[in-house]
């Protein structure tokens, strides 16, 4: 039976993934040209039946995250984990208690693969009244116990055993309550909160898992990844859009490109913050989606856009295309102007652009030219912007 109660997720990002080598927490390493973290939430973002997201991240992992997720209406303001995994999921239980959803389902960063089925059977094996259930796959191979020594103790009957997973889903009170107590207790060492409700004395029900539901920690999980990404999700729908605006300069002292505020003697005369490389950028990217141009979107006979900074236009594209399942693969920008220099602001415009975008800056290149003295430009009357957007999509 499908429930009809509000259902939030929380993703536990808080974590540095050592083993998964690299000079970064493995949640922000990029598989196919899109963030891990963003992968994940890209999953619960799309199922109709979360209500809301949350993601605990690290202490030092602010500007990482907003790089690596797409703003949406679903997702809460992230919250700062703890030293250990049960520490950061009171974290965000604690954050949510103020909306207090009926399910939570707790999910980890680092199973980007987990499909709405699955999601779908952790919200429904908690809907019929239970207060915890966790997916789990039957265990094939022979499990040893061994002692300090590397000497076998036991051999478990693998019949009864499962090798569990995430997401795990909660009565959200319970779950809650849990946590608390734990901590009062002084219990800190539990490694998945279904544990955390076994300690509590909660019944808590096994459902199937999925075995592509994997989850990535060494080096090589990661190179899997890739290839599954590049193979299985067949991404071989490759468009190509592109983009131009123009803006004529007026009084002022500065100019906005690529999201960054640039000091300039004009000003940009716009209806928007006339910020020329996103609203190309914004255009090329629509354009490969055949979805029309940022004036189909943000009507400039449209009072609210009236000096509204041009990032959310560009967000805007960016969610269009995660919702057909498609990611940008690269983003090319030419800048036409006199001046301002563009040379000096051009690493934080890629990164900048690839935050609103949700990718790696290595997947936006930004130039700059001159129409050597001719036309407008080279009148220095105003400034131009073109861009080339090739994006991949699930294809056949």
């Amino acid at each position: 039976m499908r429930s009809h109660s509000s259902v939030a997720a929380l993703i536990v990002a808080a974590g540095r993934g050592t083993r998964a080598g690299g000079d970064m927490p493995k949640q922000y390493r990029s598989i196919a040209g899109s963030p891990l973290l963003g992968l994940t939430v890209r999953s619960f973002l799309r199922h109709d039946r979360v209500d809301g997201i949350l993601v605990v991240i690290g202490e030092d992992d602010r500007s990482r995250y907003d790089a690596a997720i797409t703003p949406s209406d679903k997702l809460l303001s992230p919250v700062v984990g703890g030293a250990v995994r049960q520490a950061s999921v009171l974290a965000g239980l604690e954050a949510l208690a103020a909306t207090a959803p009926d399910i939570v389902v707790v999910h980890d960063a680092a199973r980007p693969f987990a499909s709405a089925e699955l999601i779908d059977a952790a919200i429904d094996a908690v809907s019929g009244g239970g207060l915890a259930a966790v997916p789990g796959i039957a265990v094939v191979d022979t499990i040893k116990a061994v002692d300090g020594n590397g000497r076998v103790t036991a051999t478990p009957d693998r019949a009864g055993l499962r090798a569990i997973q995430t997401p795990q889903a909660f009565a959200f009170a319970a779950l809650l309550d849990a946590h608390r107590r734990a901590a009062a207790a002084g219990i800190a060492g539990l490694t998945d909160d279904a544990s955390v409700m076994e300690w509590a004395g909660h019944a808590v029900a096994v459902f199937p898992g999925e075995a592509g539901n994997v989850k990535l920690t060494h080096p090589e999980d990661f190179d899997a990844a890739e290839r599954r990404m590049n193979g299985v999700t067949a991404m071989n729908d490759v468009r190509v859009g592109q983009g131009y605006d123009v803006h004529a300069f007026t009084a002022g002292d500065h100019v906005w490109l690529g999201g960054v505020r640039i000091p300039h003697d004009r000003g940009i005369l716009a209806h928007s913050d006339g910020d020329v490389v996103l609203h190309a950028a914004t255009d090329a990217v629509l354009g490969a989606l055949s979805l029309g141009d940022i004036g189909t979107h943000f009507p400039p006979s449209d009072i609210q856009w009236k000096g509204v900074s041009s990032d959310r236009f560009l967000a805007h594209a960016a969610r269009l295309l995660a919702d057909r399942g498609g990611r940008l693969a690269m983003l090319d920008v030419t800048v036409v102007c006199e001046a301002p220099k563009v040379g000096p602001h051009r690493e934080a415009m890629r990164e900048r652009m690839a935050a609103i975008l949700g990718v790696t800056p290595d997947r936006i290149a930004i130039k700059a030219t001159t129409s050597e003295q001719m036309g407008f430009t080279g009148r220095r009357e105003g400034l131009a912007a073109l861009a080339v957007a090739t994006i991949r999509l699930p294809g056949e």
